[in-house]
């Protein structure tokens, strides 16, 4: 193992994958189709791989998802729309329009599979009336450039949306409404899954603004005011969510115990320092760094994490929080002999780059050098993509066609 540690790094990231397809993790909670009618709904980068192996199970169904452009997968009876993330667009728009009126005028007697996965708050996205999707779009954007926690961001999408913040099941009620979940939010709060369609949101509009204000954030008044008009978003004792059940069946902590297994098979030592961590990318790539620093002479070690970072717009470079958590490590290391690191999206997508993340090790500055690549200079501009494929030190798996967040590992060979 230690003759290739880049190679048992990226092993530990396939397996964190792997535990979380849900081809694998979704029959097991399934059981068998309920009686009678059932209309088969959800979004996001999963969620046409959930559709596929809902369907291996109980054989063609009814039903739309929309998963992101690439992410699409076969299925007999459910049809999948594909749309564009992490800013939404009309292709999106115009497939959950579609979806809320394929729920309306069910009974109870009918039952609604809704298959969500990270994603959803971009791709299961219709603005409120009175506000264009070009103004929604101009919104997310801000909102991914803040630095603000996922869980701000989505409080506030639910309330520009028709069908986030419980919408969605409101929609189909009295239909019995069962969602099956794939987390990729910190602490697996099935209300921030995708924006929560099925379930309750406490925070109203005006504590999610005073929150987000605090990130540079503020929405033209024209955009509160129609958000305040519509008030769709359910509280979480709404009776529209008495005939809804929500499971979770994937989640960051599963896949962090699978590559514990595997890391443990090989003789290392493991620590899982968290599951649900959040922050600015590069100031927890400091904290881990001082900490590899410390157990530098306790090695084979192997530290996970997960969770989700955030990155504040700095420059007009490429990156996400993961090829930039990476950068900054190498940047704290300096070079330090005996240590390695993954940083990478389990969606094979950090930011809005077609890239996992990154690996790096005590040669990645040295090899930047000789290519000519400023680590430094790159992280004040928020270029780790770009720097990280400037020296072949990328993570690019393609469509994982699953999502549970962010997955990081440094191993320190002793």
């Amino acid at each position: 193992m230690m003759q290739d540690p880049e190679r048992f790094l990226r092993n530990l990231f396939d397996q964190a994958v792997a535990v979380a397809d849900p081809m694998v993790a979704l029959p097991g909670v399934l059981g068998e189709k309920p009686k009678g009618r059932v209309l088969v709904v959800g979004a996001g980068k999963a969620s046409a791989r959930m559709a596929e192996a809902l369907e291996s199970a109980w054989g063609p169904c009814e039903g739309l998802v929309i998963t992101r452009y690439g992410y699409e997968r076969p299925c007999d009876g459910i049809r999948i729309a594909s749309a564009a993330h992490p800013v939404p667009d009309a292709a999106g728009a115009a497939a959950t329009l579609e979806m809320l009126a394929l729920v309306q005028g069910l009974s109870a007697e009918d039952t609604v599979i809704c298959l969500i996965s990270g994603g959803a708050s971009s791709l299961l996205t219709v603005p409120v009336p009175g506000v264009t999707l070009e103004e929604l779009q101009q919104v997310n954007a801000d909102l991914l450039a803040s630095g603000a926690p996922i869980s701000l961001m989505n409080a506030l999408r639910k309330h520009l949306c028709q069908a986030k913040g419980g919408q969605l099941a409101a929609a189909a009620y009295p239909a019995k409404v069962v969602s099956y979940l794939i987390s990729d939010v910190p602490g697996d709060e099935p209300g921030m899954i995708g924006s929560g369609p099925t379930v309750g949101e406490p925070r109203d509009l005006q504590s999610a603004l005073a929150a987000l204000a605090e990130y540079g954030v503020q929405l033209p008044e024209h955009i509160v005011a129609a958000a305040q008009a519509h008030g769709g978003v359910l509280a979480p004792g709404d009776a529209r969510l008495s005939t809804t059940e929500n499971i979770l069946f994937a989640s960051p902590r599963q896949s962090l115990e699978a590559a514990r297994r595997v890391a443990e098979e090989a003789g290392c030592r493991v620590e899982i320092l968290d599951d649900a961590l959040e922050g600015e990318a590069r100031d927890v790539a400091a904290v881990q760094a001082d900490l590899a620093r410390k157990h530098s002479a306790d090695g084979p070690l192997v530290l996970l994490s997960g969770g989700e970072l955030t990155v504040t717009r700095r420059g007009d470079g490429v990156g996400g929080p993961n090829a930039e958590f990476a950068l900054a490590l190498a940047v704290a290391l300096n070079g330090m002999a005996g240590i390695y690191a993954i940083a990478c999206d389990t969606d094979g997508v950090d930011g809005a780059a077609e890239v996992a993340g990154a690996i790096i090790g005590p040669d990645t500055l040295a090899k930047a050098e000789k290519m000519d690549a400023d680590a430094q200079a790159a992280l004040a501009i928020n270029d780790a993509h770009g720097f990280f494929g400037r020296i072949g030190a990328q993570v690019v798996p393609g469509p994982t066609l699953t999502n549970v967040n962010d997955f990081r590992a440094i191993l320190i060979t002793g």
